[in-house]
């Protein structure tokens, strides 16, 4: 794979992407989550480089890229609007979007928006925005399990993270919820240092304080979103929902309904945690693979 690219982007932004393959074949664009890189996909990209041409970037809040001061500019319509720009800066027309956490959330988005430009779309550990905003009002295992996000929307917490360090930050909140047999001493010194980039912990945070999921307090009475039991659009595209299973913070129950939601649903359970594009890497790939109609490899 090449090495990192600087892209401007339309909407403003300016992105360190990664880039692997050849761009005359079928394109697949890579998005990460909270609070990684486009490392996540590093295997993945190695082993569907030789087919497509693969695109990762880094986010806007995150790493070496452009981070905007305001909440506002972590807004989902920038975000999507960040992919469809980057294709197009690329001249991608149609594509493969594989997208996990945060990254998934605007990877649902995208497909929503622009069916027109998402041929395929893969999930990793992302839930449907519908059911996930269902499941903090009425389920009290998956609510109790998002609350972190509370925590990390709290205008104060960069404060208290610079207390504790970035070393302390990456034990408390990152460390438990990752094997620690698949992360080595340079996994954590590159997160280390991605994470200390000017600004890119108050952007990465910012993309839990601009998102407008509900995320109620234990023992909270919310009103109900009319949203939540309205219709909601459903993707006819064909969809891959890749699941690490001992998630600890975005649930196998995810999983329920989401044929409702989706036409053309895969879904694959894998004995992973949250961060299965990197803790189960040849599961992963080997279930893309299958999916995009490639060939196994010998």
């Amino acid at each position: 794979m090449s090495g990192l690219r600087r892209i401007t982007l339309s909407t403003g932004v300016s992105l360190d992407v990664a880039v692997a393959g050849d761009p005359a074949a079928p394109a697949i664009l890579f998005l990460h989550g909270f609070p990684e890189s486009h490392r996540t996909w590093l295997h993945q990209i190695s082993a569907l480089s030789g087919d497509h041409y693969c695109v990762a970037p880094d986010q806007r809040g995150y790493a070496g890229s452009s981070k905007p001061e305001a909440v506002a500019d972590y807004g989902i319509d920038r975000l999507v609007a960040d992919v469809i720009a980057l294709a197009d800066a690329l001249g991608i027309g149609r594509f493969t979007l594989a997208a996990h956490d945060w990254g998934g959330a605007v990877g649902w988005a995208t497909a929503l928006r622009h069916p027109d430009r998402v041929e395929r779309l893969v999930i990793a550990n992302a839930p449907h925005p519908l059911l996930f905003q269902r499941a903090l009002i009425d389920d009290p295992a998956q609510r109790a399990a998002s609350q972190y996000i509370r925590a990390f929307r709290d205008p104060g917490i960069e404060a208290r993270i610079a207390e504790m360090g970035l070393d302390g930050f990456y034990d408390r909140s990152f460390a438990p919820h990752v094997d620690p047999a698949r992360v080595t001493a340079a996994d954590r010194a590159e997160y280390l240092a991605e994470w200390g980039q000017p600004g890119a912990l108050t952007g990465m945070l910012n993309w839990y304080r601009a998102a407008p999921i509900v995320v109620p307090a234990m023992d909270e009475d919310v009103a109900r979103p009319a949203w939540v039991d309205a219709a909601f659009p459903v993707l006819e595209m064909p969809v891959l929902v890749v699941w690490g299973m001992r998630d600890r913070a975005l649930l196998a129950a995810q999983l329920d309904g989401l044929d409702a939601v989706v036409r053309d649903l895969t879904v694959a359970r894998i004995d992973a945690g949250h961060f299965v594009p990197w803790e189960a890497p040849e599961a992963v790939t080997g279930v893309m693979r299958e999916w995009l109609g490639m060939k196994p490899r010998a």
